[in-house]
């Protein structure tokens, strides 16, 4: 019995423990202006901590206005971020690979980067999902998942372009402005 209980026991902490990995952090919100419309992201900030970094940096330099949505194949992802419009181009500086548990391609919607075959090759170009794509975790950096603006995500095709990305704020939560506990019923 008592071997049951530690068991049990066991399989509760474990569950417990894979329901936080499977919870990333949200951070800062990235606007992404198309020309097919506005595409919202919320940063993984706290578990990709170097790729958000970047990716922030240089749209804060305005590194990505005006270019071109370079890669799009349906069901798998729409890629940018290329300055040379074509896959072979990127920022000029490269960064280190991150990943996490907590960091899946596990819907349409999931924002990573894009590298070449060297694992620490990343730069300028990132990808979103339009599907699953479990084969690519571990292998490349999620940063983000759409928040706003899916449909516009789907319409996207090879040569749309990219107006502008601008990063804002985490949203603050709601306040309950609820006061209903306050009142008290009408008197009759």
């Amino acid at each position: 019995m008592k071997y049951i209980t530690i068991l049990m026991l066991s399989l509760v902490l474990a569950g417990a423990a894979l329901a936080q990995v499977s919870k990333p952090e949200t951070g800062r919100i990235a606007v992404i202006e198309t020309s097919k419309g506005t595409i919202k992201f919320a940063l993984y900030e706290k578990d990709a901590p170097i790729t958000t970094a970047n990716f922030i940096e240089l749209a804060n330099k305005k590194f990505y206005d005006g270019l071109k949505f370079h890669r799009v194949v349906p069901g798998f992802v729409i890629q940018g971020g290329d300055p040379n419009g074509n896959g072979s181009g990127g920022s000029g500086k490269t960064i280190k690979l991150e990943t996490s548990p907590k960091l899946k391609h596990d819907a349409a919607g999931v924002v990573a980067m894009a590298r070449s075959s060297n694992p620490d090759s990343a730069s300028s170009q990132f990808y979103i999902t339009l599907d699953a794509t479990p084969n690519l975790d571990g292998g490349y950096a999620v940063f983000g998942r759409v928040t706003v603006g899916l449909d516009v995500v789907k319409k996207i095709q090879q040569g749309d372009t990219i107006k502008t990305i601008r990063i804002i704020p985490k949203p603050e939560p709601k306040e309950n402005t609820d006061k209903t506990e306050d009142k008290k019923p009408a008197e009759k």
